[in-house]
């Protein structure tokens, strides 16, 4: 067998444990996905035996505000919309619109985390914190929850800018940022299912 051969055959090996390596990342991290689902189906099942255990304290509709919950959850959808337009321009190798597009999401995302922060303040201030019922314990668990989820997005986002940018497009790189992809739009999932659930029905 000649040296030709024996270093087409390497390569070759070489691509097959690189590429069976990636589907096992994203494999794993559907895994993962699926646990944060039952993590947050418990949460949610608790807060619906919970959600009229208001122990004579306020209730959600005494206590949210629908128009700031919306332009909340606007920071999320539309930090979902530049995301997918990272995700484009990575594909067509474009860092530098890859990194502005990252940007962009990361900071619609402090804009969430920011008022998500700011409402759990105000309401710990007024003596409606999640030791006030049980109603108030679920919803700060619930929401709390997806709120320190986004913080690690944020996190993670912010060393992924930090690689793109001093490393460019690789292949490993790559196969990150789609998995941040996924991630981030499955936290937009939940918000929409928390802003139905919680503010939405809470109010009504």
């Amino acid at each position: 067998m000649s040296a030709t051969t024996l270093t087409a055959d390497h390569l070759h090996t070489h691509h097959e444990e690189h590429h069976d390596g990636k589907e096992n990342a994203l494999f794993g991290f559907w895994i993962y996905l699926m646990t944060d689902c039952i993590l947050f189906a418990s949460l949610f099942a608790t807060y619906a035996v919970l959600r009229h255990n208001y122990a004579d304290g306020p209730t959600g509709k005494e206590l949210f505000d629908l128009r700031y919950v919306f332009i909340e959850t606007m920071f999320l959808l539309f930090s979902s919309f530049s995301n997918g337009f990272a995700m484009i321009s990575m594909h067509k190798k474009d860092r530098s619109a890859t990194l502005k597009w990252l940007m962009l999401t990361a900071l619609l995302g402090l804009g969430f985390v920011g008022m998500e922060i700011n409402e759990f303040t105000h309401l710990a201030m007024e003596g409606n914190g999640p030791d006030r019922s049980g109603f108030l314990s679920a919803f700060f668990g619930l929401v709390g929850t997806h709120g320190a989820h986004v913080s690690i997005g944020l996190i993670w986002m912010g060393v992924m800018m930090g690689q793109l940018y001093f490393k460019g497009i690789t292949p490993a790189i790559t196969s990150r940022l789609l998995r941040l992809s996924l991630f981030w739009h499955f936290l937009d999932i939940i918000w929409i299912m928390v802003f139905t659930i919680v503010y939405l029905m809470g109010v009504l």
